[in-house]
């Protein structure tokens, strides 16, 4: 179940929690999707410059924009969507939004902050605390592993420390009620090896508790199967600095606040605890994934060979490579690395080796705003720095597929998004000797700087720039010559071996074996240890090839080829039941969308494909009462379909657009789902925002705000051109 809903007022106004003043935060960017809040201490230069429309509604302050005419007809509800949801757009062309969810970030950026004894922005300080505490479960006062989770040990341990640091009195009501519940799991003993790693980096465990994350393996020759080049992007980015850490045993000095915390965290005195006895105690709330005995034993043969075998060369020759990786990443992902956890890891590791001085600390201390969102309950740390190509892309897709893009009013917002697309396509490899894949011609998830492509980012943002460009009033910005090097990437990243071949997986081809699989770690997240074929982002690519297919005969017959394998693949990864699992969004409404509309692009339709037809029922069925789709987060974790406690907006729009682009002949069930939508928007035009909309490794949801907006405003309009807008409100 997901946890009960906030209280209004906020929990952080009850208590009288300090609070900056909403109207002194202003968002910086760039043209190439930058994002930082700055906070204007002095009130003049606040009033020079004004807050724009998207700051206010970031911020949850009142726009102002004005209420709109009523909605009788799908279509007027989509424009009123659209009219609200441009106006959140930024000067650069992109839109922001607050990629919140998971509770594990801040640890991370506070516990570097403290070790290297870095000032905490006082702002951020106030503004964090206001956040733990409104995120807090409303009864037992815990985090989980993201903000609908129940709590768990990882979430209470970590976040009770970062409230510790950031100055909250042990006797604080909600440090009180957070201890409590973390006493009854057992205490921070059950935290599981990431959070365990943090403790370690603030004094607050000791490193002989942790299950060994020995560097060396980064010394091994990389053609073993078992060489992390091998692991999945994430996984190895993670464990690349973690490993440093760990080898070189790094701890911050003990002084009075944090044996406060050692005193506080813990059943027992710290002294009398045996740390090495515990480095497989987890609380079993937080297991997702457990041991296996494969990684138990090896365990336990590494812990003897580094105690007792491990020769200093090679432990100077791990460090070495781990660093020369690190600073590889530094380059090719401007300082901001894959994701938050890897990003604070890569740069203790530059302080460690360079020094506060150095450029390369200077460096990161410069991104670490990048990550830190201001929002109405606090300020939170990112699941990476941001959604931006994301977001640009779907919504531009959404104007030209409804008519809009082609309505003066929209011209501008088309104008600016494509520019923005323009100037976030990669145009340089990455390093040599990175282990990165090519990305010369592909899109990144959220910026250029960050330097990451994945398969369905690319692939969507190819096919808005072939739709946008199809514009009479757009000029061709990115032409053939530069689109072409994406689809060379792309076919390069089809999976062609005898694990799920035709399948496109996230930022590369599948390198390891599924075995690898078996020594997991990290205990809370299932599917770390590989890349895996998705079926989302195998159905993107084949809607952008599809497109691009249309468009031109560049290497015609491997697109062509490359669009058969995965809609092979595509139908092989559906259910039985005719629903299809997400691996990025909540869940199977999700991943229906998405392979319904990649079928679609093959001509496939109700009326002759079985895939189609078992789709369309499946998620027919599973309409609720008043019209509308509610999917729980826990179908990712099931891998089962489980409602939602309430009908959601965005599950609605995902389950009304597969059913449209599948022909599905009911169409009473469609307008039902329909009318919901048009329910539930505000008289500006507005939706507000419901439940988590996204997840990865299967145990961890994330938001994605915007998606109440695009995908919505989609379904509205497909509907109006599909049925003929008739009214019905």
């Amino acid at each position: 179940m997901s946890r009960p809903s906030k209280i209004s007022p906020l929990l952080s106004e009850r208590l009288g929690l300090p609070r900056t003043d909403k109207e002194r935060w202003r968002l910086n960017t760039d043209t190439v999707g930058r994002l930082q809040w700055i906070y204007l201490r002095d009130k003049e230069t606040a009033e020079r410059r004004p807050q724009s429309t998207h700051e206010k509604y970031l911020l949850g302050l009142e726009t102002g924009l004005p209420e709109l005419p009523a909605a009788e007809t799908a279509s007027d509800a989509a424009l009123n969507g659209l009219r609200f949801f441009k106006e959140l757009q930024l000067d650069e062309g992109f839109w922001a939004c607050r990629y919140g969810g998971p509770m594990f970030l801040l640890v991370g950026i506070v516990a570097v902050h403290y070790f290297t004894k870095t000032p905490f922005p006082e702002e951020w300080r106030i503004e964090v605390v206001r956040y733990l505490t409104n995120t807090a479960h409303p009864v037992d006062g815990g985090w989980g592993l993201h903000s609908e989770d129940k709590s768990t040990a990882f979430g209470t341990s970590c976040n009770y420390v970062v409230l510790r640091l950031l100055g909250m009195e042990p006797d604080h009501p909600v440090a009180a009620l957070a201890r409590r519940t973390l006493h009854k799991m057992g205490g921070a003993i059950g935290a599981p090896q990431w959070g365990k790693s943090w403790l370690s980096l603030l004094n607050l465990y000791e490193y002989e508790g942790i299950n060994p994350i020995p560097p060396d393996v980064w010394a091994l020759p990389d053609w073993l199967p078992i060489h992390p080049s091998k692991w999945w992007i994430h996984c190895r980015q993670v464990y690349l600095p973690m490993g440093y850490m760990y080898s070189e045993q790094l701890k911050a000095p003990l002084d009075p606040l944090l044996e406060s915390i050692r005193a506080e965290i813990y059943t027992q005195p710290y002294e009398s605890i045996d740390f090495s006895k515990h480095r497989n105690t987890v609380s079993p709330i937080d297991v997702y994934y457990p041991h296996t005995t494969i990684l138990n034993i090896m365990n336990s043969v590494i812990v003897l060979a580094q105690n007792y075998l491990r020769p200093n060369w090679l432990k100077r020759k791990a460090r070495e490579v781990v660093v020369n990786l690190i600073r590889k990443e530094n380059k090719d992902s401007n300082y901001l690395s894959v994701g938050p956890v890897s990003f604070v890891m890569n740069a203790l590791v530059m302080y460690v080796e360079d020094g506060p001085d150095s450029e390369s600390w200077k460096r990161h201390l410069d991104r670490m705003g990048d990550f830190m969102v201001i929002s109405d309950d606090g300020m939170l740390m990112t699941g990476t720095n941001g959604v931006q190509v994301w977001d640009t892309s779907f919504t531009l897709q959404t104007m030209c597929m409804i008519g809009a893009a082609e309505m003066p009013e929209f011209h501008e917002t088309v104008k600016k998004g494509l520019s923005f697309l323009e100037n976030s396509q990669f145009t340089e490899n990455c390093t040599p000797g990175s282990y990165r894949d090519p990305r010369l011609g592909c899109w990144p998830f959220s910026t250029k700087d960050q330097g990451y492509t994945v398969s369905d980012c690319t692939s969507e943002a190819m096919k808005t720039v072939l739709m946008v460009q199809k514009l009479p009033y757009i000029d061709v910005v990115i032409p053939d010559e530069k689109i072409n090097p994406a689809v060379d990437v792309l076919l390069s990243l089809q999976n062609r071996g005898a694990f799920s071949p035709g399948s496109f997986a996230s930022y590369e081809k599948i390198r390891g074996p599924p075995i690898l699989e078996l020594i997991n770690p990290a205990e809370v997240f299932g599917n770390i240890m590989v890349e895996y074929p998705y079926v989302e982002c195998s159905d993107s690519v084949v809607i952008g090839l599809s497109y691009f297919r249309d468009h031109s005969t560049y290497r015609h017959a491997e697109v062509v080829k490359a669009i058969e394998d995965a809609v092979n693949f595509i139908k092989s990864a559906q259910d039985d039941n005719g629903g299809w699992y997400g691996s990025w969004g909540i869940c199977y409404t999700y991943a229906g969308m998405f392979a319904i509309e990649a079928l679609s692009y093959q001509g496939e339709v109700f009326e002759n494909s079985e895939s189609i037809r078992k789709g369309c029922y499946f998620l027919a069925k599973r309409q609720e009462e008043d019209g509308g789709w509610g999917e729980s987060y826990r179908s990712c974790e099931t891998v089962t379909y489980v409602s939602h406690a309430q009908t959601q907006v965005v599950n609605t729009a995902w389950a009304c657009l597969a059913l449209m682009m599948g022909d599905f002949p009911e169409v009473d069930v469609i307008t039902r789902g329909i009318k919901f939508i048009m329910n539930r928007q505000k008289a500006n035009g507005e939706w507000l925002q419901e439940g988590i909309e996204g997840v990865f490794n299967r145990s961890c949801m994330i938001e994605y705000p915007n998606y109440k907006f695009y995908f919505p405003i989609k379904a509205l309009g497909m509907y109006a051109k599909k049925y003929g807008n008739p009214k019905l409100l």
